[in-house]
């Protein structure tokens, strides 16, 4: 039933909502990495730092939100392959990220114990 004007609206469509889903997956990505940034960048004692936390978290969070959220897009629009490959994108940057443990905070404050 699609005629040639509702097949470059229903494309338009889907493309604007692929879009948009990217963005908020983004956004879900970077919201994840605030803290930890905050707190690896800032929260240390005497000035020491974790830049992993930015060098490495800052890209790789928002890149694993939009790989999910692409990755649900596509599932939910029955691209199975497509889903399947942005899953093990994800699995791949999760092991990525627990493996430079991109999330850390600066030593010192894992080393204080109770008192801090």
């Amino acid at each position: 039933m699609d005629t040639e004007q509702t097949a470059p609206r229903r494309e338009a469509l889907t493309g604007t909502a692929g879009l948009l889903t990217a963005a908020l997956g983004a956004l879900a990505g970077l919201a994840v990495w605030l803290p930890y940034g905050r707190r690896g960048l800032f929260g240390a004692f005497e000035g020491e730092r974790n830049t992993d936390v930015l060098l490495l978290g800052l890209p790789l969070l928002p890149l694993g939100g939009l790989m999910a959220a692409l990755a649900a897009f596509a599932a939910v629009r029955g691209r199975w392959r497509t889903a399947f490959g942005l899953v093990a994108g994800v699995a791949g940057a999760a092991a990525l990220g627990y493996g430079f443990d991109v999330l850390a905070g600066p030593q010192a404050v894992s080393d204080c114990g109770v008192p801090c």
